[in-house]
């Protein structure tokens, strides 16, 4: 990717404390419990309306990427809780292990997602969503067979990201549901420019858009689940070439809201010590990436206010600095 230099824009480098923030409440379950045990009781929480044919949409890495969500954990979540659900991907927009269907297969059997089926959403072609309310987009393109399933679970490896700043549940599906080739380019690229020409506010209220329209589809079948382990502040598309993560693992997060989560996660890492968050929070202001939660709401997409329950602890209500009280330093 091209090295990005945002410009100045609306608000999408300033952080706003909970305490200023307005409107209704959402539930968010919390667990520092990051193993298969711990994914498949938050997802329990979440998933009763996870019905009928089920995506599961996540990111499965470049080859031998390091900081994925651990596969085994996948595996036992689907054989536990979700038998028969299907992973779902699309193809990069990017030149590399992803870019062609016959690429992207050969790295998902190098990274072991074999156990089960992996839908290639763009594979054989693209659909178009309605954008509500949108002021980029009236509609957006997405795989193909995303309008295939019945129901969607938002499995996200909560991390850094070059040009987002953070991917959240928000960047997993407003990205990752996109075609590769449409889609992808009309959230990433002014035409007769640069591949990488929209930065900064404008990329965030573009990708927001995109994601809104897999969130309308869907409706109440629909759930996230943001796992906060191995943050780097790159994405997971950079493979072995990430930053080295120097965040602390937190835990994982799951709500029916997808605004609430993602703005959960980005509270947890500003709740951390000042050294533990300095790096993920520099690269999230930086890339003016806050602008992802603040156009949610606008969009009506959810709410930045919420209630983080402890399911460790019989969901006793706790604020973030309670969620990350003594978490460890990373170790490599």
């Amino acid at each position: 990717m091209a090295k990005i230099t945002p410009v100045p824009g609306r608000d999408g480098d300033k952080y706003v404390p909970f305490t200023q923030r307005g409107g209704n409440e959402s539930l968010v379950y919390f667990t520092r419990d990051l193993s298969a045990a711990g994914l498949q009781r938050i997802y329990e929480r979440v998933g009763g309306d996870i019905t009928g044919k089920v995506a599961i949409k996540l990111h499965t890495g470049e080859k031998h990427g390091p900081n994925i969500i651990p596969r085994p954990w996948v595996q036992a979540l689907i054989e536990k809780g979700l038998p028969g659900a299907s992973i779902v991907e699309t193809n990069s927009y990017y030149e590399g292990d992803r870019y062609t269907t016959e690429q992207h297969r050969e790295t998902l059997k190098v990274n072991g997602w074999t156990f089960a089926p992996v839908d290639i959403m763009d594979e054989f072609g693209t659909a178009m969503l309605p954008v509500r309310g949108g002021k980029w987009f009236k509609e957006m393109s997405v795989g193909q067979t995303l309008l295939n399933y019945d129901s969607l679970l938002v499995l996200t490896h909560f991390k850094g990201h070059t040009m987002a700043g953070f991917g959240g549940s928000n960047k997993n599906i407003g990205i990752g549901c996109a075609d590769g080739r449409a889609g992808k380019a009309m959230i990433h690229t002014t035409p007769g420019q640069d591949q990488w020409s929209i930065a900064a506010e404008e990329l965030m209220e573009r990708m927001t858009e995109s994601a809104k329209a897999t969130v309308d589809h869907f409706g109440r079948h629909i759930a996230f689940v943001n796992v906060m382990r191995n943050m780097s502040v790159s994405c997971d598309c950079e493979g072995t070439a990430a930053e080295p993560v120097v965040t602390p693992n937190v835990g994982i997060l799951a709500s029916l809201d997808i605004l609430a989560v993602d703005q959960a996660c980005v509270d947890l890492v500003y709740a951390l010590p000042e050294k533990d968050h300095a790096a993920l929070v520099e690269r999230i202001q930086s890339r003016h990436g806050l602008r992802q939660l603040s156009y949610m709401k606008e969009l009506g997409m959810g709410n930045d206010r919420y209630v983080l329950l402890d399911i460790d602890n019989g969901d006793v209500v706790i604020q973030p600095k309670d969620a990350v009280k003594g978490v460890k330093p990373f170790e490599g």
